[in-house]
Parts: C-alpha cells; structure tokens; sequence
C-alpha cells in the first residue's frame, strides 16, 4: 500500500523518496526511490513509515533517528501494537521531533484511489503537520486523541471486519443451502438490518459487488494474513485489559485455520471457500 499512497503524495506536489527492501516495490512504486531507507530520509521533513510489525518500526526508528533533521515528522501508517506505537512516538518525540501515528483503512484499491481512512494518534502539533499530508493520500482523516491511538481505533475496527466478514460469509452459506440465489440475499441484506461494508463493498461471493476481489479469484484486496495479524493485535489487546471478545477470539482462530491451509496472500473475504463448499460461481 506504500507505493501508491507515496505516489499520491507527489501527484499532490510534494517531493516523494521512497525506500523499500523488496526492489520490485522500489520498481512499481512511480517516485524517486532510495538505495537505503537512511538514505532516502536525508534532508527530509517527513518521515513515513509502512510496515509489518511493531519491531520494524523501532528498529527503523532506531536507525533513521540519527540522521534526520531537526524537528521532522515521523508518521507511521503501519498497523502494529499499540505499546508498540507507543513506545516509538516516545522515541521520536524525546529526540525533539514530532510524532503520528496514523493507521489506514480502505485496502490496496483505496491506496490507489485516494480514499483511504486515517485513524490519527498523536499530539496536537503532530497532527497539525500531518493533516494535509495524510489528505492528499486518504479521504476521510479521524484525530482519535494522543500518541497510539490510531492503532487503538484500527484494532477495534478490524475486529469488527473480520468477524462481520465471517458472519457475512455464513450468511450466504447458509442462503445457498436454503435455496436462495446469492443475487437474492445481496439484495435484500445490502438494504436491510444486515448492511455492512463486508457485504456491500467486500462483498465474498461473486457477482453482486463487481469491485469486489471475490471476482478476481480474491487477488488484490486486504490480505488474510493481514487480517489475522489485526485480530491477534485486538486479541493480545484485550488480554492484556481484561475485556472478553469471545467472537474475535474465535474469528482468530478460524483465520489461523484458513491461513495456515489456503495462505496469506489472497483477500480476507476468501475465508467463504473454507466455509461454504458448494463453488462460488456468480
């Protein structure tokens, strides 16, 4: 998602260098791109992070701290732990800069299209700087309070995906099994008390929603194994709080099951095949 969003960053005017360790992302990315990620932060005002885990971006922060600017912005779209983020906003911030945290929402096709949700964490001045940044690259930006609460909102959130996204998924099992066409169902539920961004937008089955990857053999899209990241996040959350999540908890380990058989790569809304096993042509 990097590669597009830095691409919407420079369409908007501003002076992009990326840098990422897989070259055939430096390749497709569409900006002026960086042998190394210290090298590419040189002289900048802004930092912007993309990445998988917690780890990474303190051990990115660990080595960018040193050789940036003064006062540069560091914002970090990545989905990690929120001790994570919070601890690498401390990082940034008693180095005498500014930092967001500033996960996203909308997948590949949002990045692309500029529509993206940022759920903002961070200080007031931090999130100054970081506004008319995160606008060229998203269409709906959330100040959700200080440092570590965007990921906080984007946990919550995907909770909430992944297990709509398996009831949505049962729902047309179940509808097929009863006799009904998947137009049906899509037709009433999209309109009804079922409506959901699971079924109107990322909708499992082919047919109804023509965008969604479920028409292109679930390529592209938000991937499972990135889902099952964000619901072990929440989980790991809500140990560590005390909160009982007995359906996330359980959307956790059907993802596991499914990842651990079909892989990571292809969108989450393919946890269906493992569910319903009649085919899913249109």
């Amino acid at each position: 998602m990097g590669g597009p969003m830095a691409a919407n960053l420079a369409a908007a005017g501003h002076a992009v260098t990326g840098f990422d360790p897989v070259p055939a992302a430096r390749e497709r990315a569409g900006i002026t791109t960086a042998a190394t990620a210290v090298e590419a932060v040189r002289g900048a005002g802004v930092v912007i992070t993309m990445l998988p885990s917690g780890k990474h971006v303190l051990d990115c922060y660990a080595e960018l701290l040193p050789v940036v600017s003064p006062g540069t912005l560091f914002l970090d779209c990545s989905t990690i732990d929120v001790a994570d983020a919070r601890a690498a906003a401390k990082l940034v911030t008693e180095a005498g800069h500014l930092a967001a945290d500033a996960p996203v929402s909308g997948g590949v096709v949002g990045a692309e299209a500029g529509t993206l949700t940022f759920m903002a964490g961070g200080e007031a001045p931090a999130f100054a700087a970081a506004d008319p940044l995160l606008a060229a690259m998203g269409k709906r930006i959330v100040h959700c309070g200080g440092p570590g609460s965007g990921q906080a909102v984007k946990i919550c959130n995907n909770l909430i995906l992944g297990v709509s996204m398996i009831a949505v998924s049962e729902a047309f099992a179940l509808g097929r099994s009863l006799g009904l066409t998947d137009q049906a169902l899509f037709d009433v539920a999209s309109t009804a008390s079922g409506q959901c961004w699971a079924l109107t937008t990322n909708c499992p089955v082919p047919g109804p929603v023509p965008a969604s990857p479920a028409n292109r053999d679930y390529q592209g899209g938000f991937a499972s194994g990135l889902m099952l990241k964000d619901l072990r996040l929440a989980q790991s959350a809500a140990e560590e709080h005390d909160v009982p999540t007995s359906l996330a908890r359980a959307a956790a380990e059907q993802y596991a099951a499914f990842v651990g058989e079909d892989g990571p790569g292809r969108d989450f809304s393919a946890i269906i095949t493992s569910i319903r096993k009649d085919g899913l042509d249109a």
